[in-house]
């Protein structure tokens, strides 16, 4: 039982995925991160804004991403619901999957904890993912995917050029 109760009680690096393509894009992710702090979730640091292609449909809006790095002491399964809920706050209604949204908050990597069926741990595409990788090697150089234990800088280095080309910091 003192086990559980450590564990319940720890504090969690995790970071975040936050990203808009509808609507005005960076008041979103500021919101989003504004109500992430009203929910307990301290932001330890965050990254600049990226601006990448809309996928898989590369004439809806453009995207605005940033990765931040947060302290939590709610399970990944609470933290998610807390996203959901800020989502939706922010103007995300049900739609079509991929379609244009206000707001996406995904949990990248919760603690190097490995999670599979209905919450998936590591974000199970992160790392095919430009607006991920780019914002989340800018704020920790050294992070390594917990699964595959390749580095940040290998995983940058397995895009395709054109996914490299298609990003842009702003």
């Amino acid at each position: 039982m003192i086990e559980q109760d450590i564990l319940e009680n720890q504090v969690n690096p995790v970071y975040l995925g936050i990203g808009s393509n509808l609507g005005n894009k960076i008041n979103n992710i500021e919101l989003a991160k504004s109500k992430l702090i009203l929910n307990d979730i301290m932001i330890v640091k965050s990254s600049s804004y990226y601006e990448s292609l809309s996928w898989p449909d590369n004439n809806n809006p453009k995207f605005y991403n940033v990765v931040v790095k947060v302290l939590t002491k709610l399970s990944p399964f609470e933290l998610i619901s807390v996203c959901k809920t800020i989502e939706t706050s922010l103007g995300r209604k049900k739609r079509l999957r991929n379609a244009p949204r206000e707001c996406d908050i995904d949990i990248i990597d919760f603690n190097r904890r490995k999670m599979k069926g209905e919450l998936n741990l590591p974000h199970s595409r992160m790392h095919k993912r430009n607006f991920v990788l780019f914002p989340l090697f800018e704020i920790d150089k050294n992070w390594k995917h917990p699964v595959s234990k390749h580095s940040i800088k290998k995983l940058l280095l397995s895009l395709k050029n054109r996914d490299i080309r298609s990003i842009k910091q702003i």
